[in-house]
């Protein structure tokens, strides 16, 4: 059944690619953006693209009317940067979260897809997170998608509106026909800084502490490559009218910072040299999300299940984009 979508953040990494994946289904897609972290050249052909801010409650309220989901990934979304400025983060994620459920619920929306984070974990056990394990978000960030999750599940008792959260870590790779792929400014994410390096964009890769209790002394994260994302994202749509569900996206296996580096050695061929800093304040060691409820309940599957085959992506869209979408296409809306 094709149903008719609004996508806020669509414009941007894992947006993009989810709308990638909704229009290859037959959805219809409008996405709502501001392209403050978005680009205009991201969002694929075939879907409608609406410049504004989700602070504005009367375009919401129109663009929600008739809409059978609303797919949400717009916010702020570094941690470290939540940590030094929590308000921000809180008043923008959470006050504009809340308004665009509000209208959805109010419009008769059918479900509400939320992409959230497992940053709303507390710290993590021996092993891989399950959705059951206990909350304490890390960040102010982490909070902020708590708080939208909370709201989700008061408008599911309260109004009707069925809701699906979908928790992940690291979103990694690219579109493998190398048309979509991962543009942040400023760049933070791991494996696009050590593709930097290969490209010779960056003189080095620092490693922010040795001395963890893994294997071989780096942080272990839990890499999913962002079309098996978006492909859990367009699966929730067709869970059982009415119902809501809360999943984790992820490979289940981890991968340590060295081993990401190592990956990246093999598949561009550079030395990529490293750097050893201290710590970072915060940063458990191992960080990696079990998927089980997904698989079981809908059927879903990773196709990347190799670090290197997800890295290879990414290099290949480094590689045709080497200043991502353009040098000045982040415009905020006037």
């Amino acid at each position: 059944m094709a149903y008719s979508i609004l996508v806020t953040g669509g414009a941007g990494y894992v947006g993009s690619h989810a709308v990638d994946t909704l229009l290859a289904a037959g959805h219809r897609v409008v996405v709502l953006d501001n392209l403050e972290q978005g680009h205009r050249a991201a969002v694929p052909e075939g879907a409608e693209l609406v410049v504004g801010d989700l602070a504005d409650r009367e375009l919401v309220a129109s663009l929600v009317e008739g809409k059978d989901a609303v797919m949400h990934f717009a916010a702020l979304s570094l941690v470290g940067d939540s940590m030094r400025e929590p308000f921000r983060y809180l008043r923008t994620n959470v006050g504009n979260g809340l308004s665009l459920i509000e209208a959805a619920a109010q419009a008769g929306v059918r479900r509400f897809v939320l992409s959230s984070t497992a940053n709303v974990y507390g710290r993590p056990g021996d092993g891989p997170l399950v959705e059951d394990s206990p909350l304490d978000p890390g960040s102010p960030y982490g909070e902020s998608k708590r708080m939208l999750e909370q709201a989700l599940v008061w408008s599911a008792r309260l109004h009707g509106m069925a809701f699906a959260v979908l928790r992940y870590f690291n979103a990694a790779g690219a579109h493998p026909n190398g048309h979509l792929g991962e543009d942040h400014r400023p760049e933070t994410h791991l494996i696009p800084l050590v593709l930097d390096v290969a490209l010779g964009k960056r003189s080095h890769i620092e490693v922010y502490g040795t001395d963890y209790p893994t294997p071989d002394g780096t942080c272990i994260r839990d890499y999913i490559h962002v079309v098996d994302l978006a492909d859990a994202h367009r699966r929730v749509l067709d869970l059982p009218e009415g119902e809501s569900r809360l999943y984790n996206v992820g490979t289940g296996q981890g991968h340590s910072v060295n081993e990401i580096i190592e990956a990246a050695r093999r598949v561009t061929g550079h030395p990529i040299p490293v750097k050893i800093g201290p710590r970072r304040p915060g940063d458990p060691a191992v960080l990696v999300a079990a998927a089980d409820r997904l698989r079981a309940e809908l059927g879903w599957t990773p196709r990347y299940t190799s670090i290197e085959e997800t890295i290879r992506t990414a290099w290949v869209w480094r590689q045709k984009n080497p200043d991502g979408y353009g040098p000045d296409i982040a415009v905020a809306a006037q």
